[in-house]
């Protein structure tokens, strides 16, 4: 197959509130490309541990302010679901919604920027 991912793009209108973020909640390490583009990429023991299951977040900057729900918006699963909700909420998030279906329990968040994510009981 010829296509392959090569990062998640969030839209953003200041790379220093957004990409602060989701360093502090991520732990990646933060890769100015241009004025327009700000990466935050895993470390190097992280891409070996994960192989290519890991892809990079670009933040561009974008003029238009957030107006209504993300069409794409990135998942994560974590052990104890309440604790990393506390600490991402600690960092700035703020909490959307709390939702279930069936056994899957997940809550929605949002960034400083209302950028919405998701994080999953594993």
């Amino acid at each position: 197959m010829g296509l392959r991912q090569t990062e998640v793009v969030i839209d953003c209108a200041d790379h220093d509130t957004v990409v602060g973020f989701w360093a502090a909640a991520l732990g990646w390490e933060r890769r100015d490309v241009n004025e327009q583009y700000v990466a935050l990429v895993p470390s190097a023991a992280e891409r070996a541990a994960a192989g290519t299951r890991l892809l990079p977040l670009l933040f561009q900057k974008v003029p238009e302010p957030k107006v209504v729900k993300n069409r794409v918006h990135v998942d994560f699963q974590a052990d104890d679901m309440a604790a990393e909700v506390a600490r991402l909420v600690g960092l700035g998030a703020t909490v959307v919604a709390e939702r279930s279906l069936g056994d899957l329990r997940w809550t929605v968040l949002a960034d400083s920027e209302s950028n919405e994510f998701c994080v999953a009981q594993a």
